[in-house]
C-alpha cells in the first residue's frame, strides 16, 4: 500500500488539497478540521477559500470544500417539525 505524504507547509498543504481532481473538476473536497487547523489555520484557510470564491460548510469534525463560486443551498437542514410528511 502506497501512503500519501504529509504535506509540510500551508503552501504544499493548500497545493494538495486543490490538485485532487474533485476540486480541479470543481466538485466537492473534505478534510479533518483537525488537519486544516494545525496544518494551515482557520484564518489562512477561510481568506484562501475566499480568494477563490469558494464556499465551505463543517460538520462533525469535517469541512467539506465546494471547489467552485455556484451558490450553496441547504436541501434539508436537519430541524426536526412537528409536521407530518
Amino acid at each position: 500500500m502506497k501512503h500519501a505524504l504529509i504535506p509540510q507547509t500551508p503552501a504544499m498543504w493548500f497545493r494538495h488539497l486543490f490538485d485532487a481532481k474533485a476540486a480541479r473538476d470543481g466538485g466537492v473536497v473534505r478534510r479533518r478540521v483537525r488537519d486544516m487547523e494545525n496544518m494551515v489555520g482557520r484564518d489562512l484557510f477561510e481568506r484562501e477559500l475566499r480568494r477563490r470564491g469558494f464556499s465551505a460548510v463543517e460538520n462533525a469534525g469535517q469541512v467539506v470544500i465546494f471547489c467552485n463560486c455556484d451558490p450553496v443551498r441547504m436541501t434539508v437542514d436537519g430541524v426536526k417539525s412537528s409536521r407530518r410528511i
